[in-house]
């Protein structure tokens, strides 16, 4: 028998084990060569300037996960090699050479990952055709991509992992160097280091973990701790916080507890409970680094993909808020379809100049009945009565922390008039590129205020977003300085949703891919300490504990270590998202609840298939 065919048999015989870490790797594979496929896909240079701006994105994009997957298949090899020591031993004390293990292993490995990387690309090949559609339909855009094959990416993929894969075969045909051959035999038994619990390290990682959440939570605009840090090192050290006292929470905040459910006798001495919380415990000290790396990646996965997507989502109503008419100019009308218009309306107003010290500021002046009867074309119920000298200011652009409330004080013009500002409003009836803040003032004082008169063109369209070819032919029409202050609904949204679309493309596919290799790693490891249970398992069983109850126990302790690092990670995000939601100004609650759910919806697949497979080896040991 040659070492190949040892090889190929012992893939065969263990093939159950290979599986998860063999379709993650797939996975992982089918999402890069996807990413450089689309780099290079001709259909792409077609979506105008977007191009290179997502050309960039999945370069950047391909970096990163390239980065993520030498991690995972690092880790995953440890695993493999610490699962396959005894084997290994045995081989050596029967009296094969060094070497041929050695060899036998390297074989082993390159098979794997050349199978991985052929069906990865094979079906990446396949897939690149539905996630260019996906990504076409994210970024707004109605082009549909034809399936091409991609040589660059094909040589890209199959450069980068087979190098990668050698690496890998090598760590494992250096392993029976490595070690004395007790040590191989005893390998299985080697936990990582486990650490000793302590108050001190608890309460820090309590500590840690608080102000960091507290500092997140704070208004960084307001705050004295952002300004001491400043603006690009809070966010650091909040994720330094953060990262050590997650460690420290897993260290020894999880074992006080633990220990304190098994000392509470009236639930520890029902049933399996006692022996359930003292493998716990065993389980989550010796795994506080493998848990508080799976709740950092977790909580990195749910705030990048839940911030993306509720931008995304939001896309549409940032908008509206702007830009509550379909089109908007300064000027004089033009032609264009009139199949699906609401209201087409010329409105005089003024252009108003303040000057300061040390610049200018212009505002739009409004008659008050044009403000009301805009209002009631755009829906709006309430009517405005201005008495004289009095104003009503809209700010669309309005933001407590950076902008002046005039509510109450007397705004004064460079002509040397002023009026007092009686209501001030978020909302406006003039979209803000074309008319910026507005004060409306009644007719009368309208019409006695000295200032440049404009005439602005303001149009509502039904089916207003796929108005994009009356966008055009209207932005044609206009002359050059006109189109500067050109505004229009759906170009704004086209513009907004090809950029968020192609970052929540990605941040979905490096999630999943992120997803994929943290379940991985738990269900590894959990595997690992299961054919280490059998034993104990079997004395269970000979004693009259029955396996409805042995399977109540498992589910139970899997539970709490998938369900531990994930709990932690959606609180870390929770917070996370909450400082990004104050810095864009918008509610992501929906968007982000939505995320959380579909990210652990997936995450309760691994839990079920590490729960089959845990009980299925401890079954094996009856």
């Amino acid at each position: 028998m040659t070492l190949f065919s040892l090889a190929r048999k012992n893939i065969q015989r263990n093939l159950s084990n290979y599986f998860l870490y063999i379709a993650s790797m797939v996975f992982s594979i089918v999402i890069y060569f996807t990413f450089v496929t689309l780099k290079y896909n001709d259909d792409l240079s077609a979506l105008k300037q977007s191009s290179q701006q997502i050309k960039g994105l999945m370069s950047a994009s391909s970096v990163v996960l390239l980065f993520f997957i030498v991690i995972f298949m690092a880790y995953s090899n440890s695993f493999f090699m610490k699962k396959r020591k005894k084997e290994v031993a045995l081989y050596s004390l029967l009296g094969v050479r060094k070497q041929k293990i050695g060899l036998m292993l390297f074989f082993e490995n390159l098979v794997i990952g050349l199978v991985s990387l052929i069906l990865g690309i094979i079906l990446g090949f396949f897939m690149s055709q539905g996630l260019l559609m996906i990504l076409v339909r994210l970024m707004g855009y109605e082009v549909v991509g034809s399936l091409t094959f991609s040589m660059e990416a094909l040589i890209n993929t199959t450069g980068i992992f087979t190098l990668l894969f050698l690496f890998t075969s090598l760590q494992g045909y250096r392993v029976i160097y490595q070690f004395k051959l007790i040590d191989l035999f005893h390998a299985d038994k080697q936990g990582e280091q486990i650490p000793r619990a302590s108050l001190v390290a608890a309460l820090l990682g309590t500590a840690l973990i608080a102000f960091g959440y507290y500092t997140a939570a704070s208004d960084m605009f307001t705050s004295e701790i952002w300004k001491f840090f400043t603006m690009l090192g809070t966010p650091l050290m909040v994720i330094g916080v953060t990262i050590a006292g997650t460690y420290l929470l897993f260290h020894s905040v999880s074992v006080f507890v633990l220990t304190a459910l098994k000392k509470a006798t009236s639930w520890s001495w029902k049933g399996l409970n006692l022996i359930g919380v003292s493998q716990l415990l065993y389980r989550i000290r010796a795994n506080a680094k493998s848990l508080s790396i799976i709740a950092i990646l977790s909580a990195t996965t749910i705030t990048a993909g839940g911030g993306v997507f509720g931008m995304y989502y939001n896309a549409e109503a940032s908008v509206r808020q702007m830009l509550p008419n379909t089109f908007m100019w300064k000027g004089e009308t033009v032609e264009f379809s009139q199949e699906d218009v609401l209201y087409n309306e010329a409105v005089a107003v003024k252009n108003l100049r303040v000057d300061n010290e040390f610049s200018f500021f212009e505002y739009t002046l409004l008659k008050e009945s044009d403000y009301n009867r805009l209002a009631k074309l755009q829906g709006k119920d309430e009517e405005l009565h201005i008495a004289d000298g009095s104003t009503v200011l809209l700010d669309a652009a309005y933001d407590e922390r950076f902008s002046h409330d005039f509510t109450g004080e007397d705004f004064k013009l460079q002509n040397g008039d002023s009026f007092h500002v009686e209501k001030m409003y978020k909302e406006s009836v003039l979209n803000f590129i074309a008319a910026g803040t507005v004060l409306v003032v009644n007719d009368q004082e309208f019409a006695t205020t000295n200032a440049e008169e404009l005439i602005m063109q303001v149009v509502g369209l039904d089916n207003d977003l796929k108005q994009q070819n009356v966008s055009q032919d209207i932005y044609k029409q206009l002359p050059t300085e006109q189109q500067e202050t050109f505004s229009s609904v759906p170009q704004s949204y086209e513009d907004g949703l090809a950029t968020v679309g192609a970052l929540l493309f990605v941040g979905s596919f490096l999630g999943l891919v992120f997803l994929a290799a943290t379940g991985s790693i738990i269900y590894f490891k959990i595997l690992t300490e299961a054919e280490e249970d059998q034993a104990k398992y079997a004395i269970l069983n000979k004693i009259g504990v029955n396996s409805k109850q042995i399977l109540k126990t498992v589910a139970g302790q899997v539970a709490v270590i998938f369900s531990a690092p994930l709990i932690v990670g959606i609180v870390h995000s929770a917070f996370a998202l909450l400082a990004f939601s104050q810095l864009f100004g918008m509610n992501i609650t929906k968007p982000v609840m939505l995320w959380i759910v579909a990210y652990s919806a997936i995450y309760f697949i691994y839990y079920i298939f590490t729960v089959r497979s845990f009980y299925k080896i401890v079954r094996q040991g009856n």
